[in-house]
């Protein structure tokens, strides 16, 4: 991305090698909002931001026409014919705006989403480059749900660095979408989440070019080039792009957009419930720090404008007052503490209610002929004769850095002799469901006593939520216990459960070179970062009667398991056994050790 030289202390807009890049939005009165949001994406590297508003009272409006007039945005009114919302009527206007018809690559959000990139710089340039690399033309980026970080009082201060606590990425109910994508008017039409294909392309050869990626760089599934508006558990990443929702803000900020209205003209859309799914505080991440000095460099040069200052803070001031008046009343106390007792509804009871509930039957009706022939192609390649059985594992967690520092309400559910949490930082959503259900890892709970013999030794390497060991130390107290996990995460996440389980248990970060000082009967491997190498030199020292594969090794090692196998048959290492192989794979030796 290159950007032209700054008038008379004014940034221009960006230009980028990949064409136009437009960003399309809708807003009414977020003007305390507006310049950060702008001074944002230009940071970001969009060359184009396109508005439409409604009903402005605060001067947005004003301020998107004098950004127009600086050569910073573009404004259209949203001008909204009668039984028709707001958004979509934006939506239809942008479709047949010769500019959006005009651009490259468009990305439709709202005023309260702001695009983040873990990619290279965090500019949206280098990440096309790899997306064209790849021969996709779109991304499908998931949101990420922003909450108040138990703030309660307003601030002038930026959102996007007041509010750094955010939902876990594995929380399913915040996986709603944002599409990037190659924009051709000829074969798509905009949508609020992702656009959609015209009838008329439908049966033509254009929807096998589509190639989209999602927030990781992965190919998405074929189905979502025709429906879907979230992530699923196979789709969702954001390892490259996120889309930051800082829906709520803070207590008092959420007051005043309470009695603004929005742009979706949703009856009760701010009340106790919303809040409670949008105020997630689970996990720190601030990534968005990394774009702190240019979002700060171009805000202060948009200001120097006096037209701007003026708008902007005439904005703030209308909101403030605002505010004031509403503090004044006896409702603001009750407004305060009830949604402070929404903050703490645990995750796992939020609820998330679609924007209708699906019937399946009008579903099938709107599948397209060209989508139900890719699904019968599918369902043929299924039946078609296996050449060999394949397992892949059940992720059951997450991966990634974990951090269970925010003290958040969780919901705790007896597994066998083992109370878990219900904690998306650390479970997938599969283990989630396993677990309100009572029965997590329930194959190798009901077999793992039966592998140590008495007064027995097990030795942990990679320990992470220490299922196993509390259950073996709830179940067989004659056996010695020995864990190890080197990541300062996982032991705080262990810690956690283990003084949930009132369990006098500890985890050493030392790695272990050799097993002779522990002599385990039983080793349970679920460090992913010990080799096949690391494997066969430990068994050097000493030769365990039992060997588990489990947790994260089995689920990022299971494709070289032939090497480990191999180091495993050199110890003597012959019987298999019949353990669940979603969950781990164990191996006895026979005979004495060689």
């Amino acid at each position: 991305m290159s950007v032209s030289q700054p008038i008379a202390g004014i940034p221009a807009r960006n230009v980028s090698r990949h064409g136009t890049l437009m960003a399309v939005s809708m807003m009414k009165d977020e003007g305390p909002f507006l310049l950060e949001w702008v001074a944002h994406h230009m940071a970001v590297g969009f060359t184009d931001l396109l508005v439409y508003t409604n009903d402005c009272s605060d001067g947005t409006d004003d301020m998107l026409i004098r950004l127009e007039q600086l050569g910073l945005a573009h404004h259209r009114r949203n001008d909204i014919p009668k039984g028709v919302k707001p958004q979509p009527s934006a939506i239809k206007y942008a479709t047949k705006e010769p500019l959006v018809q005009a651009a490259d690559w468009v990305l439709v959000f709202d005023a309260d989403e702001f695009l983040c990139l873990r990619h290279g710089d965090g500019t949206l340039d280098p990440m096309l480059d790899e997306m064209e690399a790849q021969g996709a033309n779109g991304m499908v980026i998931t949101w990420r749900i922003f909450g108040s970080g138990g703030v309660v009082d307003w601030s002038r201060d930026f959102v996007t660095e007041q509010y750094l606590m955010a939902a876990p990425p594995m929380w399913n109910k915040g996986w709603g979408v944002k599409t990037l994508f190659k924009y051709d008017p000829a074969h798509w039409r905009l949508g609020i989440h992702r656009p959609k294909l015209l009838n008329k392309t439908l049966d033509t050869e254009f929807p096998n070019t589509v190639k989209w990626l999602n927030g990781s760089g992965r190919e998405m599934e074929e189905y979502f080039k025709f429906r879907g508006w979230r992530s699923i558990t196979r789709t969702v990443g954001y390892d490259w792009a996120q889309m930051n929702h800082y829906a709520v803000k803070s207590i008092d900020s959420y007051a005043i957009r309470k009695f603004r209205g929005n742009v979706n003209n949703k009856k009760n859309k701010y009340n106790d419930d919303y809040w409670s799914l949008q105020d997630r505080n689970e996990v720190r991440d601030d990534t968005m720090l990394r774009y702190s000095a240019r979002r700060r460099e171009i805000f202060e040069a948009l200001l120097r404008d006096p037209e701007l200052n003026r708008l902007h803070h005439a904005a703030l001031e209308r909101a403030e007052a605002q505010l004031s008046s509403f503090k004044n009343t006896p409702e603001y106390a009750d407004f305060v503490e009830n949604l402070k007792a929404a903050s703490a509804v645990p995750i796992t009871q939020v609820e998330a209610k679609p924007p209708k509930e699906r019937d399946a039957a009008e579903i099938a009706k709107l599948m397209s002929d060209v989508e139900k022939r890719v699904g019968e192609k599918a369902q043929a390649e299924k039946k078609k004769p296996p050449q060999e059985r394949k397992v892949q594992p059940l992720d059951m967690l997450v991966r990634g850095p974990v951090d269970v520092s925010a003290r958040v309400p969780l919901d705790w559910h007896a597994n066998h002799s083992v109370e878990l949490p219900a904690d998306p930082r650390l479970f997938t959503p599969p283990a989630l469901i396993a677990i309100a259900e009572g029965k997590y890892a329930r194959n190798l709970a009901r077999n793992i006593g039966s592998l140590v013999p008495e007064a027995g030794r097990v030795l942990e390497l990679g320990t992470t939520t220490g299922f196993l060991a509390l259950h073996l130390a709830n179940t067989r107290p004659d056996v010695t216990l020995t864990l190890q996990q080197r990541d300062a995460g996982w032991r705080a996440a262990f810690a956690m459960i283990a003084e949930r389980n009132g369990a006098d248990l500890t985890v050493s970060p030392d790695p272990v070179k050799d097993l002779a000082p522990f002599a385990p009967d039983l080793l349970i491997l679920e460090d992913p970062n010990l080799s096949a190498d690391d494997l066969a030199s430990l068994l050097k020292g000493h030769y365990p009667a039992t060997v588990i594969f489990a947790g994260l090794f089995w689920g990022k090692r299971h494709g070289e398991r032939r090497g480990y196998e191999k180091a495993l048959k050199a110890a003597g290492f012959a019987e298999r056994l019949p353990l669940d192989p979603l969950l781990a794979a164990g191996y006895r030796r026979a005979g004495p050790a060689p």
